[in-house]
């Protein structure tokens, strides 16, 4: 059964603009779901370097910088008959290493075009919006980014939230 198997070990990165409003795709795969860009780790990259490159990979740029980087690493399950069809069937779930940064670019910098499209749409959304656009099965490792990253997204937002 799924909890035998090991974790995927990969990032995400809560990607905030100037006024704390955090980046969601709308899944290919998925298109009910939305989500921060994430994704696995490769052999011999750090993960700072995988966040960077899920970036360039999931929205055609990495004009961004790190802010923070998660205590610990995070899991999350996905339901069991999922398990057994995404990644080979070789993975429960996956334990990853988050990151917030702050994006430096355009607007028009970011393409979903840019590699094998994993996204068909992108926006900017407050962060409290996230847990319900976000899959049932990773609403708690969401929920646990926004606590412990409160301070930070509280800090970037504007304060005058029309002037966008």
């Amino acid at each position: 059964m799924g909890g035998a198997r090991p974790y995927r070990k990969g990032v995400g990165v809560l990607l905030l603009d100037r006024c704390g409003r955090v980046f969601v795709g709308r899944r290919v795969d998925a298109p009910e779901a939305w989500q921060m860009p994430q994704g696995g780790i490769d052999a011999g990259e750090s993960p700072r370097e995988a966040a960077f490159r899920e970036l360039r990979e999931e929205i055609g740029t990495d004009r961004a910088h790190i802010l923070a980087e998660s205590r610990d690493w995070l899991a999350y399950d996905l339901p069991p008959g999922l398990a057994d069809r995404v990644w080979g069937g070789r993975f429960r779930g996956q334990r990853q290493k988050w990151f917030v940064m702050r994006f430096e670019g355009a607007e028009s910098d970011i393409r979903l075009d840019a590699h094998t499209p994993e996204f068909t749409a992108w926006r900017w959304v407050a962060p409290d919006a996230l847990p319900g656009l976000i899959v049932p099965f990773k609403r708690p490792l969401y929920e646990a980014l926004l606590a412990e990253f409160a301070t930070i997204i509280a800090a970037s937002s504007c304060a005058d939230k029309d002037d966008r």
